[in-house]
């Protein structure tokens, strides 16, 4: 039988595994997986019903609810924002049951240098809100102000309003009027005596004159702000999201202006009809994302041609995304608000989400706090919760002067409340949270260890039964293991951990594992075991369990490897008490396992997600009859760290579905087959770090500088400077990482 031919891994890779030879991982000392729930943080009412005095066009009375909050903040001043319902009452003062006046109010906040000052000046007896956006109020014509929508830029804010009017008509019923678009633009100000002039505001501006020629091109009307925030780009264009009638549906799309709001357009791009209760940021420079409420799903899009075109980001804020239909509770779970902001020195996107509390198991009564990098991801919370006489809904979030503040709507549905909480302490574990991602990429990167799309590091860190993730995010739960020297040991059925970064109860944190990753660990196979054993891989969320990508080991101390619950035996062999290195990856429908940087199994005939149906849920160690192995040092990156081409994987002898029926006519079917070609290796990533570079061909620009020293095959170059394609300088430098104590 002809040999497997060997293959080596990528440098990159090759490299982290000489690291985890030399001196294993720093001794990262973590508080645990993600930060423990606060206290849910200490409100200021703002908006009250018929207690809070709205002064509006010299007059002043309460109104009997406020919904939709928007905040911002310019020059200096907080302001917020709400609709302001008044219930309609008939020329016979009975009051309609669902006819209800809205205008938009605000109320405006000077700097406080502490909370315990806003929350004095907001109680001062001269504290008010003030109309901002008014309507008819008669007794046969009703106006309503809906979703104000705001952005600010320096001592300048934009408020965006979607307006209509109900009209009785002789006959006597109710007709909605036009709808009309409108935009009021207020400038800060810092009078001496006077609250009321905090925020000078200018004329109200139909926009629909300028955007109704590209509107009716496109068959839509009826425009309204999606709510919340705009976004003022890094170029400086100001951009609202929108939604829009189009016949039967409603759609979403946005509306820029490249002139400090003197004119506007509307693009002709919007995602597919059905999709609203939209949020949108500029992450890259050019690049929104949009964040959408459909018909059974909830979905990203993104548009780099300023809303031209959108197209579906399957692969961008992941955890967001889910299919009613298949996971009917996501559903309750909305993102209620989205942001961007800059902490620590790292851009986040911060958003919020309903969720479903450990003890509730059922309805989503608590409001999460979400940060990411779109690469990490961690939350915080609940930073509020729903009561029986309270319930929670539409809040805004707004990070400003390194502050961090979340405006929310509650109460019961004929009377809701708007009110303020300053999320100080949650800021400050923001802040920890991002240093920590800072100081372990710092100390890898320095090692040389490839940290673009790495998100996950379990290594020496623990608490009681959970292997925590150095990055602070999502740990491994163990059970019935014993702790070693920056891992596990497992020993028997009954002794395993699993890594839940895709798992509907644990957030669904790591969707990305469904189309591609990379693990890399560091094992140990103590005795053989009485049959095969599994040893490490990625297991879907089916009522099965199936091991999708993973490795295993045999009583003849012969390597298995696992595809789509699949078991080939391999040829290469294992030998107790010696430590590997070993790698899965997954690229698509390409799965593939490495040992020692040696390819000892690949396919191209993995069922995508769209096929298969059930989502990669974890990531399992250990837990089969009789085994004896240690895990430690694991890696888990969102991308492959290198795509391989071609194989001869005539070395494979047999194959057993879910443990039981055997392959013997040479090589498992799922095996490309090339006898005699070797393996073609390059570096994939995104655009922006897959150029090759002329040094090291295959390997992206962004880790070519930390590849110095390196050899693709052992040769080349100085090659009496190279041992095992690792030069005997960056030997040095790794041996001179074993005195290392600790990250942080």
């Amino acid at each position: 039988m002809l040999k497997m031919c060997r293959h080596l891994f990528s440098s990159a890779v090759l490299l982290l595994f000489v690291l985890l030879i030399c001196c294993g991982s720093p001794a990262v000392h973590a508080e645990g997986n993600a930060p423990a729930a606060a206290q849910v943080p200490k409100t200021v009412d703002l908006f009250v019903p018929n207690r809070t005095i709205v002064e509006r066009g010299g007059g002043r009375r309460t109104r009997d609810s406020f919904a939709s909050p928007s905040l911002a903040s310019a020059g200096g001043v907080l302001i917020a924002f709400a609709e302001g319902h008044i219930d309609h009452t008939n020329s016979l003062q009975q009051r309609s049951d669902w006819l209800t006046f809205a205008d938009i109010v605000a109320g405006y906040i000077k700097s406080a240098e502490s909370w315990s000052s806003l929350v004095a000046e907001v109680n001062a007896s001269t504290w008010e809100a003030h109309g901002v956006l008014d309507r008819t109020n008669i007794v046969d014509h009703v106006g309503i102000a809906s979703l104000p929508t705001t952005i600010a830029k320096d001592n300048k804010v934009f408020l965006l309003v979607g307006s209509y009017d109900w009209i009785k008509k002789p006959e006597g019923h109710w007709e909605a009027g036009k709808w009309d678009l409108e935009l009021v633009v207020g400038e800060a100000r810092q009078p001496k005596e006077t609250q009321d002039k905090v925020i000078q505001w200018g004329q109200r501006i139909s926009l629909l004159s300028q955007i109704e020629p590209s509107a009716t091109r496109r068959g839509v009307k009826d425009f309204i702000g999606a709510g919340g925030s705009g976004v003022v780009m890094k170029d400086g264009r100001l951009v609202f999201p929108l939604v829009a009638r189009r016949g039967e549906d409603f759609v979403s799309m946005i509306i820029y202006s490249a002139d400090d709001g003197n004119s506007w357009t509307l693009p002709q791009g919007m995602p597919p009809a059905g999709c609203t209760g939209l949020f949108i940021v500029e992450w890259e420079q050019g690049q929104l994302l949009m964040i959408a409420q459909c018909l059974h799903a909830r979905k990203v899009f993104e548009s780099r041609d300023m809303g031209a075109t959108w197209t579906e980001a399957v692969r961008t804020l992941t955890r967001v995304q889910a299919n009613f239909l298949s996971a009917p509770s996501q559903l309750d779970q909305r993102v209620t608000s989205l942001t961007t902001a800059t902490i620590a020195g790292k851009k986040v996107m911060l958003y919020t989400q309903k969720g479903i509390t450990p003890e509730e198991k059922v309805r989503a009564t608590a409001l999460y706090l979400w940060v990411t990098d779109n690469n990490r991801t961690f939350h915080l919370g609940p930073i509020s919760m729903d009561a029986t006489e309270r319930w929670t809904s539409g809040n805004a979030l707004l990070h400003s002067k390194n502050a961090l503040y979340l405006l929310q709507e509650g109460g019961s549905p004929k009377a809701r409340s708007v009110a303020l909480a300053s999320l100080t302490g949650e800021l400050k574990t923001i802040t920890s949270v991002l240093e920590t991602w800072a100081s372990v990429d710092s100390f890898l990167s320095n090692s040389s260890v490839p940290t673009v799309g790495l998100v996950g590091f379990l290594s020496g860190a623990s608490s009681e039964g959970t292997w925590d993730d150095a990055y602070r995010c999502v740990g491994a739960t163990v059970t019935n293991a014993t702790k070693v020297e920056n891992g596990f040991k497992f020993t028997g059925s009954e002794s395993h951990a699993m890594w839940p970064v895709n798992m509907w109860y644990n957030d669904k944190l790591y969707g990305f594992v469904d189309y591609e990753f990379t693990l890399v660990a560091t094992v140990t196979i103590h005795k053989a075991p009485n049959g095969s054993a599994s040893l490490l891989g990625a297991g879907l969320e089916d009522n099965e369990e199936t091991k999708f990508v993973g490795l295993s080991y045999t009583r003849e101390k012969q390597w298995g490897t696992v595809f789509n619950g699949i078991t080939t035996t391999r040829n290469s062999t294992w030998e107790p008490g010696k430590e590997y290195k070993v790698a899965l990856m997954l690229q698509g429908n390409e799965g593939s396992v490495y040992v020692d940087g040696v390819l000892v199994g690949i396919t191209n005939k993995l069922p995508t997600l769209e096929a298969r149906r059930y989502q990669i849920s974890h990531f399992y160690f250990g837990g089969s009859e009789s085994s004896s192995v240690t895990v430690k040092n694991v890696f888990l990156y969102n991308r492959p760290l290198n795509g391989v081409k071609k194989v001869d994987d005539s070395d494979a002898s047999r194959e057993r579905a879910g443990g039981s029926s055997t392959h013997e006519d040479g090589p498992a079917p799922e095996t490309w087959h090339n006898a005699g070609s070797p393996a073609v290796l390059s570096t994939d990533g995104d655009a922006a770090h897959n150029k090759p570079t002329g040094d090291f061909p295959g390997l992206t620009g962004a880790q070519a500088a930390a590849e110095k020293g390196l050899s693709l095959n052992g040769g080349g170059g100085d090659s009496a400077g190279y041992h095992g394609g690792v030069s005997r300088g960056m030997l040095l430098a790794v041996l001179g990482l074993c005195g290392a104590a600790a990250v942080f």
